[in-house]
């Protein structure tokens, strides 16, 4: 098994636990390889050279696997690495909550030897593609595994967000925005506003308002194979199309598309997990309150 290793700069808490982990990668039947960014940010605090069979400059990844260092933004910036390719990614989570990075820095030994023995699952997670009218990419990466919002720039008018699907009108949607969620993103900027949670391999997306100025306006699911045209129209001058966190800003009367990619992303799970784990390890449910 050949396995690419991308990460994030904050690891300082976990170098010791990142040694031993590519000690024993190293030792296993697995050649690994390492993105340069962190293989020099490693190589910088570790007392010795990370032991790798390989570095990669750039997005150029040839792997079985990929392993996700980080948060679930380390996740997302890896998917985005990886790209078309339908590599399999695995996350192990130094960050915070972790939805998409769910294999914890203790269990890291672990899931290696989960690999060696094949003991794992995977998953196919949508992206939603982004172009404008013309069909034309509106930044260098036009897909959104967590997220599309459509956000009104830094000023206190509010925007209006026309909103079609299949070509026939769905509703204006007058407030501080909009987003349209995958089943991946639905527990993340999506359910701070309110939608609902969806199973992660859903053939759904969810549309929500952002402090909607209609208490009727409220968050829709609707079905993936859709293609939604969204015009935003505004007292400013421009508004914000953000991808994943990702910005670009486009003038106020451009219409852009969002459709399901092409392609999905596959993401590593291990065998005994399950999405009502995730619920119950992040969102507490099922948890007993004492009073």
């Amino acid at each position: 098994m050949k396995i690419a290793i991308y990460g994030n700069m904050y690891q300082e808490d976990y170098l010791n636990r990142l040694s031993d982990f590519l000690d024993v990668l190293s030792h296993s039947d697995i050649t690994v390889e390492m993105e340069s960014t962190f293989y020099n940010y490693l190589s910088t605090l570790l007392q010795k050279t990370p032991h790798v069979d390989g570095i990669i400059a750039g997005d150029d990844v040839k792997a079985d696997m990929a392993i996700s260092i980080g948060g679930d933004g380390t996740f997302l910036r890896t998917a985005r690495w990886v790209g078309m390719k339908q590599i399999p990614i695995l996350g192990i989570n130094t960050g915070h909550l972790g939805y998409l990075a769910d294999v914890t820095v203790d269990e890291m030994i672990t899931a290696v030897d989960d690999l060696t023995k094949g003991l794992y699952k995977i998953e196919n997670r949508s992206l939603i593609e982004v172009t404008s009218v013309r069909k034309e990419a509106i930044m260098d990466w036009s897909y959104a595994l967590n997220e599309v919002a459509i956000l009104k720039q830094d000023t206190s008018s509010m925007i209006s967000v026309a909103t079609r699907i299949n070509d026939v009108d769905l509703a204006t949607y007058m407030g501080d925005g909009l987003i349209i969620s995958t089943p991946t993103g639905s527990t993340g900027y999506n359910l701070s506003v309110g939608g609902p949670i969806l199973e992660p391999t859903a053939p759904n997306w969810v549309i929500s308002p952002i402090a909607a100025h209609s208490l009727n306006m409220r968050p829709l699911v609707v079905r993936d194979s859709s293609e939604l045209s969204v015009t935003t129209s505004s007292r400013a001058t421009n508004y914000r199309v953000s991808l994943d966190g990702r910005s670009v800003t486009l003038p106020v009367g451009t219409t852009i598309k969002l459709r399901k990619a092409p392609f999905e992303v596959k993401v590593v799970q291990r065998m005994k997990h399950s999405f009502t784990d995730t619920l119950r390890d992040k969102l507490l449910w099922g948890v007993n309150s004492n009073r």
